[in-house]
């Protein structure tokens, strides 16, 4: 098996240094050996981890991290590390198995995405398409930020429901939810981000896809220059 993590994994003496790093942290082989394929693909080095994951990412710098969310996978001990730590902060964390629903005990930590398991390629892939410019630090072809988050939903009839959050942007923030809301409804949307404390923000629904919907801000409602400067410094750093 060392011999063949060896064939996968680059070696640091013999390859110049990458542009990124991703952390695969406690990710089975067969697992392993295609993320390190999808992120390479993007110019984004895979670095495995199996022990003292908490440690290195307190004292090293990854840009990102795939974390196995398993029983016992120690994945939360992880994330605080992360995110405590000033080099590793806004690293870009991606959570291996699982649903959104179990995710979201890990939800003060900002989870950025998720990969499904069993892990197909497809679907690894275009995951990691469609983040790796925020991994990479692309930040000004990068407008919207990926994070799981819960969501707590008030539509104007008083409905209440929570929800979980896909992607946010200084204008809006698309849902994932298996209530049903119609287009252009008024609703109330309230959450809270790592560093961004618990904000409630207006907004309508501005699209709708099966089970996932998109929420566009109310531009005279104030309170959204707080998400504005959250993901500012968020990108900034």
């Amino acid at each position: 098996m060392e011999k063949t993590l060896a064939s996968i994994l680059p070696s640091a003496s013999s390859t110049r240094k990458a542009a990124a790093r991703t952390a695969l942290v406690d990710v089975k082989e067969s697992a392993r050996a295609l993320l390190v394929e999808c992120f390479r693909q993007f110019g984004i080095e895979s670095v495995a981890i199996s022990s003292n994951a908490a440690e290195r990412l307190r004292r090293e710098k990854f840009e990102a991290c795939v974390l196995n969310l398993g029983e016992g996978a120690g994945a939360e001990a992880v994330m605080e590390a992360a995110r405590s730590s000033p080099s590793n902060s806004r690293c870009v964390i991606y959570g291996l198995g699982g649903n959104a629903q179990e995710a979201m005990r890990y939800s003060k930590y900002g989870i950025n995405a998720m990969f499904s398991e069993p892990l197909e390629r497809p679907a690894a892939i275009k995951l990691v398409r469609a983040t790796h410019l925020l991994v990479l630090h692309e930040f000004r072809r990068y407008v919207r930020v990926p994070v799981m988050t819960e969501v707590a939903v008030k539509a104007a009839d008083g409905t209440r429901f929570t929800a979980s959050s896909i992607e946010i942007s200084s204008g809006g923030m698309s849902l994932k939810t298996s209530e049903e809301l119609t287009l252009h409804t008024n609703v109330e949307i309230s959450f809270a981000l790592m560093t961004l404390p618990r904000v409630t923000v207006r907004g309508v629904v501005s699209w709708r896809k099966p089970k996932s919907y998109g929420v566009r801000f109310d531009a005279a409602d104030e309170r959204r220059h707080t998400v504005k400067k959250w993901i500012d410094s968020y990108l900034e750093n």
